[in-house]
């Protein structure tokens, strides 16, 4: 599958909307507001259950990455979901506080999030 039919099919299933669980949020995080370098998919069985994590990490950006986008589609595919989320924006540093850097402390490498508010995952 190239990368145009991936992210149509993608594109297709977000535009949607909400159609009950199980359900998939796919966002993205990266060094600067421009390059996503890491995808994380969270995966809901049923409301209220705990998430489920996939997450993908490249040098290069993962939103243009072929191989990346096909296992999302794959992902979706396989595990049945209802509804596809998807976050336009890259959310913030592609490193976990607590295991890339010190829990309460900024990333020391990603200057560009540095006082700013990043989302968890």
């Amino acid at each position: 599958m190239n990368l145009e039919k991936s992210s149509k099919r993608i594109s297709k299933k977000v535009k949607r909307g909400f159609q009950g669980y199980p359900q998939i949020t796919i966002s993205y995080y990266g060094p600067n507001d421009t390059l996503a370098t890491k995808v994380c998919v969270g995966y809901v069985e049923e409301k209220g259950a705990d998430t489920q994590f996939e997450k993908f990490v490249t040098q290069n950006d993962v939103r243009n990455d072929i191989a990346v986008q096909s296992t999302i589609v794959k992902i979706i595919d396989r595990s049945g979901a209802k509804t596809v989320s998807l976050i336009d924006k890259i959310l913030g540093c592609p490193h976990e506080e607590g295991t890339d850097y010190p829990a309460g402390d900024e990333c020391p490498l990603c200057h560009f999030w540095q006082g700013k508010v990043r989302s968890p995952i």
